[in-house]
């Protein structure tokens, strides 16, 4: 469901561009808003989600979906950790559809889909490694990567029951906007995919902005 948002860039507290291709971790508050900015388009931002009193406890797609009765996430969207408590729900969306299942590109994946020459191209998995390695104090290890969101990638569910990577849905200022309903890590790959049409191809810059509550 498409919503625009009320607040005002002026009045963020934090603001940071994200590279395509680069990684963000951070922390955010109960009772604070984040906004995902889609700066030039279709762009994938592989997004997980970690309770910050206890990593182990993260957003589950399977409670997620479970409790929502819907695979796609957008306005009114409450995610829902791997014990089935509240943890973030989406309060603004001008893009209107947003992915939980076809999860995130790595180098394993690079090769089924593609060729075994593209094995060795950079990936989302490879980029969440990189983020838990440069901030130890978080907690986080390789076994807490698990399913993600793909925040503006568009991955139909066929008439058999199977997924494609289709052109997205997304365009230059498109958003979403989460508010966090516990303290929360947030870990962020700006897919560096070159292989699917979900980005046209070419990966972009987002930018990652909080509010207060």
């Amino acid at each position: 469901m498409i919503r625009e948002s009320s607040l005002s860039i002026d009045d963020a507290v934090f603001r940071e561009v994200v590279w395509a291709g680069d990684y963000y971790l951070g922390k955010v508050s109960a009772g604070q808003t984040f906004r995902i900015l889609d700066l030039e388009g279709n762009q994938a931002a592989d997004t997980l989600f970690f309770c910050v009193d206890d990593p182990s406890e993260r957003y589950s797609a399977t409670d997620t979906i479970r409790e929502q009765h819907n695979v796609y996430l957008t306005t009114g969207s409450v995610l829902r950790t791997n014990q089935n408590r509240a943890m973030l729900e989406i309060v603004a969306d001008t893009c209107g559809r947003h992915d939980t299942l076809g999860g995130a590109c790595a180098t394993e994946s690079n090769t089924v889909r593609y060729d075994l020459e593209k094995r060795c191209m950079h990936a989302c998995r490879d980029s969440w490694m990189l983020a838990i390695a440069e901030k130890p104090e978080y907690g986080l290890s390789k076994r807490d990567i698990t399913h993600n969101i793909n925040f503006f990638m568009n991955v139909p569910v066929t008439d058999e029951g199977g997924l494609s990577f289709a052109d997205g849905i997304s365009a230059p200022g498109k958003y979403v906007e989460l508010k966090a309903l516990v303290e929360v890590y947030v870990l962020i790959s700006n897919c560096p995919q070159l292989n699917n049409p979900c980005n046209a191809y070419n990966p972009t810059p987002i930018e990652y902005l909080v509010w207060n509550a």
